[in-house]
C-alpha cells in the first residue's frame, strides 16, 4: 500500500486527517475559521490530538484485520527461524511484507518439502501486509475446497466467492493435500479464475508445477490454472531441509562428537 505524501503545513496535516476520517465539512471549515477567529495556535494542539484519534483507529482495523484473517498464532517474523534460509530469499519475503505486489494484483507461488517453513514464511509476510492495513485470509486449501463445494451444491458458490472478494490476499495453505474429486478441482479453478488480475492468491505447495495433474486431473484445466497463477507471480523455493530432517542431523553431528563410552 503506497504511503500519501505527507501534507507540509498544520492546517494541510489537520485537513487531510479529517478528510480521511470522512467529516468532509469539517475538514473544509475548521482551518479557515480557526484562522480567521485568531485561533490559529491552537491548531498544533488540534493536530496532536487528531493523531492521537488517527492512531487508535489504525490499532482498531489492525486488530479487526487481524481476527478476520484467521493467522495462526505467533507466526511472524519475529518467530521465524530465518538462518535457515538463503539470504536472498529472506530479503524477498521482507520485501514483500511492504505490500507492493498486493497493489498490483500478483500472486506468490511457495514451493518446497513438507515441514521446511513454507507456511511460517508466508504467514510471517501476512502478518506484515496487516500491519500496513491490508486485509488477508489465511486458510487450508482443502478446507476452503470443502466449503465452496457446499455453497456450489446450495446454489451459494457466487455469494462464497464474493465473500472471498473483500480479501486483498487469500492464503491457499498445502495444495497439494486436496483430494483429487474432479468437483473440488472444479471449485479450485473457479476461485483461481475469479481471483485473476484482480485479487491476489498466496499459494503453498510440496508439489511442483509438473505435479499438478494430480490436483486437476485434466491437462487442459492444470495448464490454465496454472497459467493464471503465474502470469503476474512471485515465485519462491525453500530448498532447505524440514525441521526434523534439520533436527536429525544436529543429533547426528552431537553423537559423532560424544566421546566414546568405557566400560569397567
Amino acid at each position: 500500500m503506497s504511503r500519501p505524501h505527507k501534507p507540509d503545513t498544520v492546517g494541510d496535516q489537520i485537513t487531510a486527517l479529517l478528510t480521511g476520517f470522512g467529516v468532509t465539512t469539517v475538514a473544509r471549515e475548521l482551518v479557515s475559521r480557526f484562522t480567521e477567529a485568531d485561533q490559529a495556535p491552537a491548531l498544533p494542539l488540534l493536530l496532536d490530538v487528531l493523531e492521537l484519534e488517527a492512531q487508535e483507529r489504525r490499532e482498531r482495523r489492525i486488530a479487526r484485520l487481524r481476527r478476520a484473517s484467521k493467522l495462526p498464532p505467533g507466526k511472524t517474523f519475529e518467530t521465524l527461524k530465518e538462518s535457515r534460509f538463503p539470504a536472498a530469499l529472506v530479503r524477498r519475503l521482507h520485501e514483500l511484507a511492504e505490500g507492493d505486489f498486493v497493489d498490483e494484483a500478483t500472486n506468490v507461488l511457495a514451493f518446497g518439502l513438507p515441514g521446511v517453513g513454507k507456511s511460517h514464511a508466508m504467514c510471517a509476510v501476512a502478518d506484515g501486509l496487516i500491519e500496513r492495513g491490508h486485509s488477508v485470509l489465511f486458510v487450508p486449501t482443502y478446507s476452503l475446497v470443502q466449503d465452496l463445494l457446499v455453497a456450489k451444491r446450495n446454489l451459494d458458490l457466487p455469494r462464497a466467492l464474493r465473500k472471498l472478494d473483500n480479501y486483498e490476499v487469500v492464503i491457499l495453505d498445502d495444495l497439494g493435500y486436496i483430494q483429487q474429486s474432479p468437483e473440488e478441482a472444479e471449485v479450485l479453478f473457479t476461485l483461481l479464475a475469479e481471483r485473476y488480475e484482480r485479487r491476489s492468491v498466496i499459494l503453498t505447495s510440496n508439489l511442483v508445477f509438473g505435479e499438478w495433474d494430480r490436483i486437476f486431473r485434466d491437462q487442459m484445466a492444470t495448464a490454465a490454472a496454472i497459467d493464471r497463477l503465474i502470469h503476474h507471480s512471485v515465485l519462491l523455493e525453500f530448498d532447505v531441509l524440514s525441521f526434523r530432517a534439520e533436527a536429525a542431523e544436529e543429533r547426528k553431528k552431537k553423537k559423532a562428537g560424544q566421546p566414546a563410552k568405557t566400560t569397567t
